[in-house]
């Protein structure tokens, strides 16, 4: 989950398009080059968002974690005794995951694997998590991560996002992570997937206290998608 001066891209995520940078393994050296120190979107812990869901009951079922990173998410709901899975294209990421999964002693399984290509993993999931994903991906590639994320989530399956707020100020010449606008998320996902909820939150980093203005949206798949 980035920020700071130069917009540091989380793992798992492209660019500004997946058509316009490196692809396989290239894509996967640039990303595992995040993880050489520790990035300020890992804080060591679950965001207090997803806590919140997770304590109040939102998350079940099989769980998979998009852009999982180091794994905390995925950890958390292992935790919860949850069948979860996390996908990353970091090595590094996944390597510090699967360690803080066997020091834990919790069960979770992490995938190097595009989150841009959901239906390739071959599953479908009740919930989805996606913490700082999604402000990554360009506005013309978005549509494409919409149609995955409906076809892998079971009828009833929900999705969890937190992502970087239009209320945050942008960094002076840089475009990633896009802050999005209420509307970049209801175009987006109102046509596939049932909005529940639409809300202002904060996204923890290590480098302040204040944190990021974000948006945490819930969404829900619906037997057949919204009119």
């Amino acid at each position: 989950m980035p920020e700071p001066a130069e917009a540091p891209e989380p793992s798992g995520a492209p660019g500004p398009s997946p058509r316009d940078h490196a692809e396989g393994p290239e894509l996967s050296r640039r990303l595992d080059d995040r993880y050489a120190t520790p990035p300020p979107w890992e804080i060591g812990r679950p965001q207090q968002a997803f806590l919140a869901l997770a304590r109040r009951g939102a998350i079940g079922g099989t769980v998979l974690d998009v852009g999982c990173g180091t794994g905390e998410h995925a950890l958390m709901c292992a935790g919860l005794g949850l069948d979860v899975t996390g996908v990353d294209l970091a090595d590094r990421a996944l390597d510090a995951a699967r360690d803080k999964a066997r020091r834990r002693g919790l069960t979770a399984r992490f995938v190097h694997h595009d989150a841009r290509r959901l239906t390739a993993l071959g599953e479908r999931f009740d919930t989805v998590l996606d913490s700082g994903l999604f402000h990554m991906l360009a506005p013309l590639d978005r549509p494409a991560f919409a149609d995955d994320l409906r076809a892998v989530l079971r009828p009833g399956g929900r999705y969890f996002m937190l992502g970087f707020s239009d209320r945050q100020p942008g960094t002076p010449g840089a475009t990633v992570p896009y802050r999005l606008t209420r509307d970049d998320l209801t175009t987006t996902f109102g046509g596939r997937l049932r909005i529940d909820s639409l809300e202002p939150a904060t996204i923890e980093i290590t480098l302040n206290t204040v944190g990021i203005k974000g948006w945490l949206l819930a969404a829900t798949k619906a037997s057949a998608p919204p009119a």
